[in-house]
């Protein structure tokens, strides 16, 4: 299943979900409980997880595609679903963060590098070769981000405040509406007098924040690298210090705002939470293009009818595409009201990504580290490696190349190897590499698409600011993969390239996230609801907060 697949439409794939006691079957029965549609391609991995699946682009070479790294899975749903018991491995990693310097060695050495990782005191070694200041405070600052994002955990885990129902209709709805301020409660009370903090850390730029803890500038810029990634914004934008926190939400094997690399690449994780929704009676199809959401003549969701016109009743329908495609392309638009759909329209979905799998025979040498004489991998190579994150600055200009409509002449780079620590994704002695890439513009000049001329010269740009930090990686290139922000909408789905399903920016987050009228998941059409990143609490597809609220739905199942 972690085999090649080929391109396909956003909304390819369902699943069907009937009450607990039933069987999964592969034939297509004409009523269902549930209808869950799937926000990739046409593929078993796909159905839940829109970037998340597993291929082998390149002979021998199993690329994590689009999706890289696993956090935001939040845990009650990792173990309500049993994942480990249905095949989900996680390698942790240790240390997390490398971050090499372009510059001349002193007296010999190699050039400097910052390791972060969870060895605190190897960590605070590693900040005093910059500050022994910022070494120092560094614990604090860790505490402070730690306070903060497990104050707002009570958040992620439910629906936004009903605004309708405590302004709205009889008394007992306003009362019975009262519940879901409990999260929020809990929440300013966990936060208590840190409330000033978290204000200032969501609203402000997160170059405030930083420069306020710390006077490095590779600790500070790697550290706004978690508030720029995969968001069209940079660390002088307020607003950005949300993207930091929302980076260190998640939580993995009990280690908070930890990373790790899924066996078999991220389709290990699609694939898992398959088969813990087939042994919940879930049936799954894929190769089953959805056309559109079926309305009855109450002008409620009855379904969807597939392309072939095949009708598929259900209960409910629940979509994991973004909330452009389930509006504007799977709902009949005289289902809709027009100032809903004008809203629609304005949601915002720029991206500034672009993604490159590369395939190589040999591990890549880094001036910072060098390899060792039996050429095994180094601590520094299972981490997320920080590439022209020297400085802010260096952010700040590749930034603004994007927003002058041309990719980033020295874009900010993370570069990931996950096969250093997984033996299945490359044959013996090769490596995957995952180059995830700002900043660059979905029209290039503003008006232009890209070519296949374009996507070259950018890639090569690409390779010859690695090769600057680890020379002799262009050589070891034996295939590549390249993901411009176009056809990360193409190929999976994702409206404007966005992997967020939609900016993270504070217009479009919690009570307004995708709209003020449907944060609550619900739609204007009854029956018809969001589950994907698009919908509250966000994150990326290429994580895994997107998928919370469908597996929420298949959990509940499980309890029936």
């Amino acid at each position: 299943m972690a085999a090649a697949v080929r391109a396909g439409c956003s909304h390819r794939g369902f699943i069907s979900v009937t009450r607990r006691g039933s069987h999964s079957s592969t034939a297509l029965k004409p009523q269902y409980d549930a209808i869950v549609i799937g926000a990739g391609r046409n593929h078993l991995l796909h159905v839940l997880g829109g970037a998340a699946v597993s291929e082998e682009i390149i002979p021998g070479f199993h690329f994590s595609r689009a999706s890289y790294l696993l956090s935001l899975l939040r845990p009650h749903i990792y173990q309500d679903l049993e994942l480990k018991k249905h095949g989900l491995k996680v390698y942790m990693r240790d240390p997390y963060s490398f971050t090499p310097m372009l510059e001349d060695g002193v007296r010999g050495r190699p050039p400097r590098s910052l390791t972060l990782g969870a060895d605190l005191a190897k960590t605070q070694q590693e900040i005093g070769k910059f500050s022994e200041k910022d070494a120092k405070v560094y614990p604090d600052f860790l505490s402070y981000l730690e306070r903060l994002a497990c104050a707002i955990h009570p958040l992620l885990d439910a629906p936004p405040v009903d605004i309708p129902g405590l302004t709205q209709g009889s008394l007992r709805k306003k009362i019975s509406a009262l519940r879901s301020l409990k999260p929020l409660v809990k929440s300013g009370l966990k936060l208590g007098k840190n409330i000033p903090d978290f204000y200032e850390l969501v609203t402000a730029p997160v170059m405030k924040v930083l420069n306020r803890w710390f006077e490095s500038e590779p600790l500070r810029a790697t550290l706004a690298t978690d508030s720029v990634i995969g968001a069209n914004t940079s660390p002088n934008n307020p607003g950005s210090g949300y993207v930091l926190l929302h980076h260190v939400m998640g939580e993995l094997e009990k280690e908070k705002g930890a990373w790790g690399y899924v066996e078999g690449g991220m389709g290990g994780v699609s694939e898992s939470i398959a088969r813990s929704a087939r042994s919940l009676g879930a049936d799954i199809f894929t190769n089953r293009d959805v056309k559109q959401v079926l309305i009855g003549q109450d002008g409620s969701a009855k379904g969807v009818v597939l392309t072939d016109g095949t009708e598929v009743h259900s209960k409910v329908v629940l979509s994991n595409a973004t909330p452009y495609i389930t509006f504007k392309q799977l709902t009949p638009q005289d289902a809709l009201p027009e100032a809903f759909i004008t809203a629609v329209d304005q949601i915002d979905y720029t991206s500034p990504v672009t993604k490159i799998n590369v395939a190589v025979d040999k591990l890549p040498n880094f001036l910072a580290a060098p390899n060792s004489a039996d050429g095994k991998p180094g601590p520094h190579h299972q981490c997320s490696i920080h590439l022209n994150c020297e400085s802010m600055e260096v952010l700040e200009e590749a930034y603004r190349e994007g927003q002058q409509g041309y990719p980033s002449s020295r874009p900010m780079i993370e570069m990931t190897i996950p096969s250093v620590l997984d033996p299945t994704l490359a044959p013996p002695g090769c490596h995957v590499v995952s180059l995830f890439i700002q900043f660059t513009p979905y029209l290039l000049e503003g008006r232009r698409a890209w070519t296949d001329e374009d996507r070259e010269r950018f890639a090569d740009t690409v390779f010859d600011w690695v090769e600057h930090y680890a020379p002799g990686f262009k050589k070891a290139i034996v295939g590549k993969d390249i993901l411009t922000p176009p056809d990360l909408e193409r190929v999976f789905g994702l409206t404007g390239g966005n992997i967020f399903h939609g900016s993270m920016s504070l217009d479009q987050l919690y009570l307004a996230r995708p709209l003020p009228s449907v944060a609550d998941y619900r739609s204007p059409v009854k029956g018809l609801y969001l589950c994907g990143s698009g919908s509250h609490p966000g994150g990326g597809v290429m994580g895994a907060a997107g998928w919370n609220s469908a597996l929420k739905v298949l959990a509940d199942f499980k309890r029936l």
